[in-house]
């Protein structure tokens, strides 16, 4: 089943309160970024993401996709996350279909953990392409 995708002109049909929060945040000057790793040819799921990526872009996250093919040499989390400061990651559980697993999300304060995720993500980041100029295979 192909999902239809939202169309940038009827921005009500795409605002939902997410992008409020990410909206808000930025407005204050904090940063958001968003790395995607992915596996090229795009999953149809994966290509639903990318085509709806300009909902995150338009309301201030900086997103970049960073191909498989480009992480040689790279040591990725297995787990996806976010580093929310120096102490604390929020680890999230999802399964081979990209289903919730449990416990679905997982909220650790670990200072080495939370540098550890920090290094990698800054690694990776730096060889992400931004999504304004990524051109999925």
């Amino acid at each position: 089943m192909r999902v239809r995708a939202h169309d940038p002109a009827d921005r009500e049909s795409w605002w939902r309160s997410w992008l409020d929060v990410v909206a808000e945040t930025t407005a204050r000057g904090v940063v958001m970024r968003r790395l995607r790793v992915v596996s090229e040819p795009l999953s149809d799921y994966v290509r639903y993401e990318y085509d709806g990526t300009f909902t995150n872009v338009a309301a201030g996250e900086d997103v970049r996709w960073l191909p498989r093919s480009r992480a040689h040499g790279l040591l990725l989390p297995v787990l996806e996350g976010w580093v929310m400061d120096e102490a604390t990651v929020i680890l999230h559980h999802f399964d081979g279909e990209g289903q919730w697993t449990d416990p679905r999300m997982e909220v650790r304060r670990d200072p080495v953990l939370a540098a550890q995720y920090a290094k990698a993500y800054e690694a990776a980041w730096e060889r992400a392409i931004p999504h304004a100029q990524y051109r999925p295979g």
